[in-house]
Protein backbone atom coordinates (compact mmCIF):
# COMPACT_ATOMS: atom_id res chain seq x y z
CA UNK A 1 0.00 0.00 0.00
CA UNK A 2 2.49 2.72 1.03
CA UNK A 3 4.61 1.72 -2.30
CA UNK A 4 1.31 2.54 -4.06
CA UNK A 5 0.89 5.42 -2.25
CA UNK A 6 4.10 6.46 -3.03
CA UNK A 7 3.94 6.08 -6.68
CA UNK A 8 0.83 8.03 -7.35
CA UNK A 9 2.35 11.15 -5.11
CA UNK A 10 5.69 11.12 -7.21
CA UNK A 11 3.45 11.32 -10.20
CA UNK A 12 1.47 14.27 -8.99
CA UNK A 13 4.78 16.07 -7.71
CA UNK A 14 6.81 15.09 -11.19
CA UNK A 15 3.94 16.03 -13.38
CA UNK A 16 3.51 19.16 -11.41
CA UNK A 17 7.08 20.57 -13.16
CA UNK A 18 5.93 22.82 -15.56
CA UNK A 19 8.83 22.00 -18.66
CA UNK A 20 7.36 25.40 -20.60
CA UNK A 21 8.38 27.22 -17.61
CA UNK A 22 11.14 25.49 -17.02
CA UNK A 23 12.66 25.95 -20.15
CA UNK A 24 12.38 29.17 -21.05
CA UNK A 25 13.91 30.61 -17.58
CA UNK A 26 16.94 28.61 -18.35
CA UNK A 27 17.03 29.85 -22.00
CA UNK A 28 16.38 33.50 -20.49
CA UNK A 29 12.79 33.83 -22.54
CA UNK A 30 9.94 35.63 -22.03
CA UNK A 31 7.63 33.63 -19.54
CA UNK A 32 5.10 31.67 -21.85
CA UNK A 33 2.23 32.63 -19.40
CA UNK A 34 2.62 36.64 -20.12
CA UNK A 35 2.35 36.11 -24.03
CA UNK A 36 0.86 34.71 -26.61
CA UNK A 37 -2.09 32.84 -25.58
CA UNK A 38 -0.62 33.02 -21.89
CA UNK A 39 -0.55 28.47 -22.13
CA UNK A 40 2.32 26.99 -20.36
CA UNK A 41 2.59 24.97 -23.20
CA UNK A 42 4.69 23.73 -26.11
CA UNK A 43 2.42 25.31 -28.47
CA UNK A 44 2.77 28.31 -27.57
CA UNK A 45 6.28 28.31 -26.51
CA UNK A 46 6.86 27.37 -30.39
CA UNK A 47 5.14 30.64 -30.98
CA UNK A 48 6.59 32.76 -28.80
CA UNK A 49 10.16 31.35 -28.83
CA UNK A 50 10.85 29.28 -31.68
CA UNK A 51 11.30 25.40 -32.36
CA UNK A 52 13.98 24.54 -30.18
CA UNK A 53 12.82 25.89 -26.78
CA UNK A 54 9.12 24.12 -28.38
CA UNK A 55 11.19 20.86 -28.56
CA UNK A 56 12.50 20.85 -25.15
CA UNK A 57 9.24 22.04 -23.35
CA UNK A 58 7.53 19.46 -25.21
CA UNK A 59 9.95 16.60 -24.76
CA UNK A 60 9.69 17.78 -20.74
CA UNK A 61 5.90 17.35 -20.90
CA UNK A 62 5.99 13.53 -22.50
CA UNK A 63 8.79 12.15 -20.20
CA UNK A 64 6.53 13.53 -17.34
CA UNK A 65 3.48 11.16 -18.23
CA UNK A 66 6.14 8.46 -19.50
CA UNK A 67 8.41 8.40 -16.02
CA UNK A 68 6.28 7.82 -13.39
CA UNK A 69 3.78 4.88 -15.73
CA UNK A 70 7.00 2.98 -16.31
CA UNK A 71 8.05 3.02 -13.02
CA UNK A 72 4.93 1.91 -11.80
CA UNK A 73 5.19 -1.04 -14.72
CA UNK A 74 8.55 -1.43 -13.28
CA UNK A 75 7.51 -2.34 -9.78
CA UNK A 76 4.66 -4.65 -11.10
CA UNK A 77 1.94 -2.67 -9.12
CA UNK A 78 -1.49 -3.49 -10.05
CA UNK A 79 -2.91 -2.04 -13.08
CA UNK A 80 -5.23 0.56 -10.88
CA UNK A 81 -2.16 1.70 -9.62
CA UNK A 82 -0.30 2.68 -13.00
CA UNK A 83 -3.38 4.31 -14.52
CA UNK A 84 -3.87 5.99 -11.50
CA UNK A 85 -0.53 7.16 -12.01
CA UNK A 86 -0.43 8.43 -15.18
CA UNK A 87 -3.63 10.28 -14.28
CA UNK A 88 -2.22 11.90 -11.68
CA UNK A 89 0.98 12.86 -13.45
CA UNK A 90 -1.70 14.47 -16.07
CA UNK A 91 -3.48 15.99 -13.23
CA UNK A 92 0.00 17.38 -12.06
CA UNK A 93 0.52 19.47 -15.55
CA UNK A 94 -2.46 21.01 -15.73
CA UNK A 95 -3.19 21.85 -11.84
CA UNK A 96 0.90 22.17 -10.64
CA UNK A 97 1.56 22.50 -6.92
CA UNK A 98 4.74 24.36 -7.62
CA UNK A 99 3.42 26.70 -10.42
CA UNK A 100 -0.09 27.94 -8.20
CA UNK A 101 -2.23 25.23 -9.48
CA UNK A 102 -1.71 27.15 -13.04
CA UNK A 103 -0.61 24.62 -15.94
CA UNK A 104 -0.86 23.88 -19.69
CA UNK A 105 -3.62 22.10 -21.72
CA UNK A 106 -2.23 18.50 -20.83
CA UNK A 107 -1.95 17.56 -24.47
CA UNK A 108 2.13 15.98 -24.58
CA UNK A 109 1.74 14.92 -21.25
CA UNK A 110 -1.18 13.14 -22.01
CA UNK A 111 0.95 11.51 -24.87
CA UNK A 112 3.39 10.08 -23.08
CA UNK A 113 1.22 8.42 -20.23
CA UNK A 114 -0.92 6.35 -22.98
CA UNK A 115 2.60 5.39 -24.60
CA UNK A 116 3.85 4.31 -22.06
CA UNK A 117 1.06 2.55 -21.40
CA UNK A 118 0.89 0.69 -24.48
CA UNK A 119 2.90 2.18 -27.25
CA UNK A 120 -0.28 1.42 -29.70
CA UNK A 121 -2.17 3.66 -28.03
CA UNK A 122 0.39 6.63 -28.28
CA UNK A 123 0.69 5.23 -31.76
CA UNK A 124 -2.62 5.88 -32.73
CA UNK A 125 -2.77 9.59 -31.04
CA UNK A 126 0.43 10.61 -32.65
CA UNK A 127 -1.90 9.03 -36.43
CA UNK A 128 -4.91 10.97 -35.72
CA UNK A 129 -3.17 13.81 -34.59
CA UNK A 130 -0.90 13.97 -37.38
CA UNK A 131 -3.87 13.35 -40.10
CA UNK A 132 -6.72 16.65 -38.07
CA UNK A 133 -3.39 18.75 -38.16
CA UNK A 134 -2.54 18.27 -41.74
CA UNK A 135 -6.49 18.46 -43.33
CA UNK A 136 -7.65 21.46 -40.79
CA UNK A 137 -3.69 23.22 -39.50
CA UNK A 138 -5.52 23.92 -35.65
CA UNK A 139 -3.35 22.14 -33.46
CA UNK A 140 -6.27 22.36 -30.86
CA UNK A 141 -8.70 20.18 -33.05
CA UNK A 142 -5.85 17.59 -33.60
CA UNK A 143 -5.60 17.19 -30.16
CA UNK A 144 -8.74 17.37 -29.05
CA UNK A 145 -9.54 15.10 -31.96
CA UNK A 146 -6.54 12.74 -31.40
CA UNK A 147 -7.81 12.38 -27.92
CA UNK A 148 -11.11 11.32 -28.06
CA UNK A 149 -9.92 8.70 -30.27
CA UNK A 150 -7.64 7.35 -28.36
CA UNK A 151 -10.08 6.77 -25.87
CA UNK A 152 -11.91 4.21 -28.19
CA UNK A 153 -8.46 2.88 -29.05
CA UNK A 154 -8.05 2.38 -25.22
CA UNK A 155 -11.28 0.48 -24.64
CA UNK A 156 -10.19 -2.13 -27.38
CA UNK A 157 -6.31 -2.60 -26.71
CA UNK A 158 -6.50 -2.34 -22.97
CA UNK A 159 -9.64 -4.17 -22.65
CA UNK A 160 -9.17 -2.68 -18.44
CA UNK A 161 -11.51 -0.72 -16.99
CA UNK A 162 -9.40 1.49 -14.95
CA UNK A 163 -7.22 2.20 -17.79
CA UNK A 164 -10.32 3.07 -19.67
CA UNK A 165 -11.57 5.35 -16.73
CA UNK A 166 -8.63 7.15 -16.18
CA UNK A 167 -8.09 7.81 -19.67
CA UNK A 168 -11.92 8.90 -19.94
CA UNK A 169 -10.78 11.64 -16.72
CA UNK A 170 -8.12 12.74 -18.89
CA UNK A 171 -10.23 13.61 -22.17
CA UNK A 172 -12.98 15.28 -20.31
CA UNK A 173 -10.61 17.43 -18.48
CA UNK A 174 -8.62 18.22 -22.07
CA UNK A 175 -11.98 19.20 -23.69
CA UNK A 176 -12.64 21.50 -20.84
CA UNK A 177 -8.95 22.95 -21.37
CA UNK A 178 -9.72 22.88 -24.39
CA UNK A 179 -12.93 25.24 -24.28
CA UNK A 180 -11.73 28.63 -25.21
CA UNK A 181 -10.45 26.61 -28.22
CA UNK A 182 -13.38 25.36 -29.24
CA UNK A 183 -15.45 28.65 -29.12
CA UNK A 184 -12.43 29.74 -31.13
CA UNK A 185 -13.09 27.37 -33.51
CA UNK A 186 -16.65 27.59 -33.98
CA UNK A 187 -16.61 31.01 -34.49
CA UNK A 188 -13.39 30.92 -36.78
CA UNK A 189 -11.29 33.02 -35.18
CA UNK A 190 -8.70 30.10 -33.77
CA UNK A 191 -4.93 30.46 -34.81
CA UNK A 192 -3.82 27.80 -37.41
CA UNK A 193 -0.55 25.86 -36.92
CA UNK A 194 2.46 28.57 -38.47
CA UNK A 195 0.24 31.62 -37.32
CA UNK A 196 2.99 33.87 -35.29
CA UNK A 197 0.17 36.55 -34.89
CA UNK A 198 -0.83 36.94 -31.01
Amino acid sequence: MALNLSLIVFAYLSGSLCSAIIVCRLLRLTDPRTDGSGNPGATNVLRLHGAKAAALALAGDVLKGVIPVFAAKYLEVPQYVIALSGLCAFLGHIFPLYFHFQGGKGVATFLGVIAATDWLLGLGFIIAWLITAAVSRYSSLASITASIMTLLFTWFVMKSPAYFLCCLCMVFTLLFRHRANLSKLLDGTERKIGDKST
